[in-house]
């Protein structure tokens, strides 16, 4: 049952990563390709983590934080660019 659920989360994410490079690629303003790459890094944790449980090892959880820390640090220096043009004052 585990397995079914952990093929089916796959699916449904790959195809999440699909839409957010679509949204990344045609996004209409920058703030839509700004928040479109920050999902694909939240989709990729998810990704990590999927890996994490299918595999049994808890490397793919210290990656997936890691992910986490630097796709934050990069969303806050993003948006602190575009609202002053500058992002260490």
């Amino acid at each position: 049952m585990l397995n079914a659920a952990l093929e089916i989360a796959f699916v449904l994410i790959a195809v999440a990563q699909a839409l957010n490079l679509y949204r990344l690629l045609r996004g209409p303003d920058l703030c839509d390709r700004i928040l479109a790459l920050d999902t694909i890094g939240i989709n990729a944790i998810a990704m990590l983590v999927l890996f994490g449980i299918r595999s049994a090892s808890t490397a793919y959880f210290e990656v997936a934080l890691l992910l986490a820390l630097l796709g934050f640090v990069g969303t806050i220096a993003l948006c602190k660019f575009l609202l002053r043009g500058d992002i260490i004052e």
